[in-house]
C-alpha cells in the first residue's frame, strides 16, 4: 500500500508530500531533478531503499515545485523558492528539525537550507551531489559544458523513452523492466519542456562560495566510477564544508537506490543515530532456486512500448505470484526481467516452473527457467547468497525461451516423481567451477 500524499502550502503553491515510518529522527529526501512520490514506491530497489531509510527515522519525501505530483509552474525554481518548499514540506510535517539527504541535484537545495537554518538542520547527507556541475579554471572537476549540453539534450529529445540510463545507471542499462519504470518516472515527473528548462538551469547553478558556511555534521558519500556527478566533486565538497566526512563509495550508478546500497544505508545510520546495524544474520540451508527471465524482453519493449511493458510485466508478476503461493514458493526479488524464487522442495519448484510457464504465456510473453538445488545462505530482508544461487542463474541463462532446464542434481534429487527430462549435454557455466549435466523438463 502507498504511503499516503498530502500537500504543504509553499506560498500560492501546494507541494505532495509523505511520511514514512516513526522512527526517533526527522530525515527530508531532497530529491534529483525529477521524482513521483508514487510512482518511486514502485521500482523494488528504490522501494526497499526507502524503507531501509524509514526503520530508523521519519522519513519525508516530497516532490519539488513543477514536478510529480506537485503544483506545475512556468519554468524552474529559485534555489531560493526551493529552500522555501522545504520548510513549508518540515512545517506541514509538524518537523521542527530534521537531518537532511540531498541527493544529485537536490544536494543543492539540502546545503543552502542547512547554511540559512542551521537551528532546523540536524545533519546533512548529500549524496552524487555537486555545488557546481560545469568546469571552471578554478573548478576542473566539473564536467565539460559541451559532454553536459550533448548528453541532457539527447535526454530531452527522447524524453519518457527511459533514454539517459548508460549515465545514471550504467551497470544496469541492458535491464528493461528498469528502462521501463524509468520511462514512465520521465512522463509522470515533468514535461519535455519542464526538463529542458530545469537542465538549462544546471549550469548556472554554483554555491561554492555557500560551502564554508555550512555549520552542521556532514557526510559526503560518492560513488567512485560515477558518470554523471565525477567523484572529484564528491571530493572538493568535503574539503570546503568544515568537519565534512567523505565515505567513497564502489560502483559507476548515480542513481542512489542500485548497485551497493548495504554500504551507504549503513553508513546514513551510523552517522545519524550513532550506531550500525547490526551485520545480516546468515543461516546455510539446503533449498531449491527458480530463476526466470522473460525471453526477449528488449525486442518486446521496443515492439510495444515502455507502458504497455510495464502492464505486461506485472500482470505477468501476479500471475506467478499465483502459482508461487500453490506450489508453496518463497519470493525472494522481482527485479529485472523475471523473478528468483527459493523453494523447500526440488519437485515442487519444477511443477510451478512449468506453470508459470503457462502463466507467463497468458500475459503474452515466453520465460527462461533455471532449477538448481544446493546450499543457500538466508540473509536479513529475505535475501539469499551462495554459490547454489549463481549456479540457478547460470542455468536459467542455458534455457531456450519456453523451456525449463534444471541441473543433474536436482534430477538425482526427483527420481520417482513422475517428471521427465531431456538431456541438454554437459555445459561449462559461466563463473562457475566444474562441468555440469543440464536437462530440460518434458511435458
Amino acid at each position: 500500500m502507498l504511503p499516503s500524499t498530502r500537500y504543504a502550502r509553499s506560498g500560492e503553491l501546494s507541494i505532495a508530500y509523505q511520511v514514512v515510518g516513526d522512527g526517533p529522527l526527522d530525515l527530508v529526501a531532497a530529491p534529483g531533478f525529477i521524482s513521483h512520490l508514487d510512482w518511486n514506491w514502485q521500482e523494488p530497489s528504490l522501494r526497499r531503499f526507502l524503507q531501509r531509510l524509514a526503520e530508523f527515522s521519519r522519513l519525508i519525501l516530497f516532490d519539488k515545485r513543477g514536478t510529480g505530483l506537485s503544483d506545475p509552474v512556468p519554468g524552474p525554481a529559485t534555489l531560493e523558492e526551493r529552500t522555501d518548499d522545504l520548510r513549508a514540506v518540515m512545517d506541514a510535517a509538524g518537523s521542527e528539525q530534521a537531518a537532511l539527504l540531498g541527493v544529485s541535484e537536490g544536494g543543492a537545495m539540502a546545503m543552502l537550507f542547512a547554511a540559512q537554518h542551521p537551528e532546523r538542520t540536524r545533519a546533512l547527507v548529500l549524496y552524487g551531489a555537486y555545488p557546481r556541475i560545469v568546469e571552471a579554471p578554478d573548478f576542473p572537476a566539473g564536467l565539460q559544458p559541451e559532454v553536459m549540453a550533448a548528453l541532457l539534450t539527447g535526454m530531452v529529445e527522447h524524453w519518457g523513452e527511459g533514454v539517459g540510463l548508460g549515465a545514471w545507471a550504467p551497470e544496469r542499462r541492458h535491464d528493461t523492466a528498469l528502462r521501463a519504470w524509468w520511462g514512465t518516472l520521465q512522463r509522470m515527473g515533468a514535461s519535455p519542456g519542464m526538463a529542458r528548462r530545469m537542465f538549462e538551469l544546471y549550469p548556472q547553478i554554483d554555491l561554492r562560495d555557500v560551502l564554508p558556511a555550512i555549520r552542521v555534521p556532514t557526510l559526503v558519500l560518492h560513488r567512485r566510477g560515477d558518470r554523471m556527478i565525477p567523484v572529484g566533486i564528491g571530493r572538493y565538497l568535503a574539503e570546503r564544508i568544515p568537519g565534512a566526512r567523505l565515505v567513497e563509495l564502489d560502483g559507476a550508478d548515480h542513481l542512489f537506490f542500485l548497485g551497493d546500497t548495504e554500504t551507504p544505508l549503513a553508513e546514513i545510520e551510523e552517522f545519524l543515530t550513532g550506531s550500525r546495524p547490526a551485520p545480516p544474520a546468515v543461516s546455510t540451508v539446503l533449498a531449491t532456486v527458480l530463476f526466470a527471465d522473460v525471453a526477449g524482453s528488449t525486442e518486446l519493449v521496443a515492439r510495444v512500448g515502455d507502458a504497455a511493458w510495464a502492464g505486461i510485466r506485472e500482470r505477468f508478476l501476479a500471475l506467478a505470484r499465483g502459482e508461487l503461493a500453490r506450489f508453496g514458493g518463497v519470493e525472494v526479488d522481482v527485479a529485472g526481467d523475471g523473478l528468483l524464487a527459493t523453494f523447500d522442495g526440488p519437485a515442487r519448484a519444477i511443477r510451478c516452473a512449468l506453470a508459470v510457464q503457462d502463466s507467463a504465456g497468458a500475459a503474452g510473453v515466453r520465460l527462461r527457467v533455471g532449477v538448481h538445488a544446493g546450499e543457500v545462505q538466508r540473509l536479513d530482508g529475505g535475501h539469499i547468497a551462495g554459490l547454489a544461487v549463481h549456479i540457478g542463474a547460470r542455468v536459467m541463462a542455458e534455457a531456450e525461451p519456453g523451456e525449463v532446464l534444471v541441473s543433474g542434481t536436482v534430477k538425482d534429487l526427483v527420481v520417482g516423481s513422475g517428471l521427465g527430462f531431456a538431456y541438454r549435454g554437459v555445459r561449462t557455466l559461466r563463473g562457475v567451477p566444474g562441468s555440469w549435466p543440464l536437462f530440460a523438463v518434458s511435458t
